[in-house]
């Protein structure tokens, strides 16, 4: 008897799921859920190309220095990076010395030992990336109401975070006649799109708009190592620069990674050979 009850309960549950799933299924087949500019005109990123990707794929060392030459001359101005230290930098090919030039040319917040009043030094090779802004108050007064984020884990907290960071960084556009893939204008589609006074059209930002103006122009940043100062390389550097700030231990972890599955297959061959060994005067 309780087999059966339970038999039942079960059966109950199970057409109450169907029903639900029913429902749902046929309400949004009968009035599917309204068109919005953001669904119909958001862009995926594009691929930039990176050194790193793939299962061999490694950081270029070159690349990861322009991409901090450029964080320092422009995202540093509104952007902080306060999960990275100073002497991280030596695990992108530069020496002690240079580490400690980098960090004195940033200054961070001290205490002056004398007065005791709040003050500053320069940064040391142990410091981390100093905030731009001392709270939120200062960071929203600053930039239109809006906080600029930190991007030490920008990469990776974002999909496809490098292409996504290189794509919005070259993505900025007219909004007036601009149209997607299917050739769909926005303003015509949806007229009360309008960028708001004070917000920047940019089709790879979820919204569209955003509050950062284009950060980045061909000839903002002259590269030491003769690289063309273009803005797709400006971006695809500092996006590869922020790939290694999120994920600095990538190139280990791959090798790992790939050490692993040899390992694996080397040893299925082995387990396979000793089963057969060990088996091979039994008949089936």
């Amino acid at each position: 008897m309780v087999r059966i009850l339970g038999g039942l309960v079960g059966l109950g549950f199970v057409l109450a799921l169907l029903l639900g799933i029913y429902d749902t299924v046929s309400n949004w087949i009968k009035t599917p859920p309204a068109a919005t500019a953001e669904h119909e005109f958001h862009e995926h990123p594009r691929k930039a190309g990176f050194s790193f990707e793939g299962v061999l794929g490694k950081y270029d060392n070159r690349q990861l220095q322009r991409g901090l030459q450029v964080y320092k001359e422009v995202c540093a101005a509104c952007h902080s990076l306060r999960l990275v230290s100073f002497r991280d930098l030596e695990a992108i090919g530069y020496s002690e010395g240079q580490v400690k030039t980098i960090a004195k040319g940033f200054q961070v917040p001290s205490i002056n030992p004398e007065t005791g009043e709040p003050a500053t030094r320069d940064g040391l090779a142990s410091d981390r990336f100093p905030l731009v802004y001392a709270n939120d108050v200062a960071a929203r007064a600053a930039n239109n109401n809006a906080i600029p984020p930190d991007l030490s884990l920008m990469a990776k907290a974002r999909h496809d975070g490098p292409n996504y960071i290189y794509s919005l960084l070259t993505g900025y556009k007219a909004q007036e006649g601009y149209k997607n893939e299917k050739g769909e204008e926005l303003l015509k589609q949806f007229p009360d799109t309008k960028t708001p006074q004070g917000l920047h059209f940019n089709p790879y930002f979820a919204t569209l708009n955003l509050a950062m103006a284009q950060p980045i122009k061909d000839g903002q940043v002259t590269y030491s190592d003769g690289t063309a100062a273009t803005a797709d390389n400006y971006a695809k550097d500092v996006a590869a620069f922020l790939m290694w700030s999120a994920e600095p231990k990538l190139g280990a972890r791959k090798t790992a990674g790939l050490a692993t599955l040899i390992f694996l297959v080397i040893f299925c061959f082995l387990a396979y050979g000793a089963k057969k060994q060990i088996w091979r005067g039994v008949k089936d």
